[in-house]
């Protein structure tokens, strides 16, 4: 148990299935105070019931007013779980404004409303589900690659900025994780991220051992560490390589 989270007033948005309704249900065994935001209220709600916690439906961009409520003023940890992925057309206008949206300026804002209080206090924890993607990329799905390193990148400058004033911050980049978000990506999805998928509860364990380590950058697919790592010593052989997988992906459509 880590002992800091006893209590703590926690909010997970995207919490309603996959590794939001995962991180949900380990704080509230850590017996934290849970928030369980969704878009789809029916399922915040089934989550909520099911840990003890309390379910507040809407967009993530805008919740943050509402779990204080709920949480009696306080918000210890917030987790920027929620997000969207866009295959297809790389030039689609729409799959572009909402991945900015939901996956980094959801993060921003969040941030914003967050950090007077938790200044004042002298603590607070972000955590922000960004995806392997994140530190790498992503084949057949640009505003998702793209988004998701504006998503790493934001959660480095919180981490840089504010860690000397309490305020703690976790990345958690994971590769392929069994939810519904991973059936949606499709063959790139399968060729790519299925073989080496896991569970939700894995991504979960991953973030409480980083928590208890006191570590940025959450890896519950250690082998990316290594891909991070050629990508910065070689990108060209790192790009040629991601372009077979792309040529062998074009394979298959």
């Amino acid at each position: 148990m880590v002992e800091a989270l006893h209590d703590a007033g926690v909010v997970v948005t995207g919490a309603g299935g996959g590794i939001g309704a995962a991180l949900a249900r380990r704080f509230a065994a850590e017996g934290a105070r849970v928030v369980v935001n969704d878009l789809d209220a029916g399922r915040a709600k089934a989550v909520a019931e099911e840990i003890g916690g309390i379910a507040v439906a809407g967009d993530a961009s805008s919740v943050v007013s509402d779990a204080i409520d709920a949480l009696g003023g306080t918000v210890d940890v917030y987790c920027a779980n929620a997000g969207v992925a866009f295959g297809g057309d790389p030039l689609d206008e729409h799959a572009w404004a909402t991945s900015w949206d939901v996956n980094v300026m959801a993060h921003v804002r969040a941030a914003h409303a967050l950090l007077p209080g938790w200044l004042e206090r002298g603590s607070g924890r972000f955590v922000s589900t960004v995806s392997a993607a994140g530190l790498l990329t992503m084949i057949g799905a640009a505003p998702y690659a793209v988004t998701k390193h504006g998503a790493y990148a934001f959660a480095e400058y919180l981490s840089l900025t504010y860690r000397h004033r309490g305020i703690k911050v976790h990345a958690i980049c994971p590769q392929g994780v069994r939810t519904d978000m991973l059936a949606a990506t499709g063959t790139a999805g399968d060729l790519v991220l299925k073989p080496t998928a896991v569970e939700p509860e894995d991504v979960a364990e991953a973030l409480f051992r980083g928590i208890a380590e006191d570590r940025f950058l959450i890896l519950p697919h250690p082998e990316v560490a290594e891909y991070y790592q050629a990508r910065a010593a070689e990108p060209d052989r790192w790009l040629a390589g991601m372009n077979h997988l792309q040529r062998k992906w074009e394979e298959t459509r």
